[in-house]
């Protein structure tokens, strides 16, 4: 499991970037790059990074389904994910 600040930091750049969201897309529309540079750092999008909702895990989250594979794979096993069932042929 990852920390929790780590978690709560990129909670906060969730916050920051639905906030700004709309006054970014307008200054991008108007074309005023001075006035977007002095938004927050952390309302940008790209800064926002993928993390698993149960561990917190940055790397390896299936987007889909919004966990890491490792709970990916505890969870198909214990059948607790409608339709994925562990292949056998």
């Amino acid at each position: 499991m990852s920390k929790l600040s780590v978690i709560a930091r990129n909670e906060k750049r969730k916050r920051l970037v639905e906030k700004y969201a709309q006054k970014r897309r307008e200054l991008k529309e108007a074309g005023d790059w001075e006035a977007l540079q002095l938004l927050p750092r952390n309302s940008a999008p790209t800064r926002l990074r993928n993390r698993c909702s149960i561990t917190g895990k940055g790397k390896g989250v299936y987007r889909k389904f919004g966990i890491c594979r490792n709970q990916f794979r505890q969870l198909s096993l214990e059948g607790k994910i409608p339709g994925i069932r562990k292949a056998s042929w």
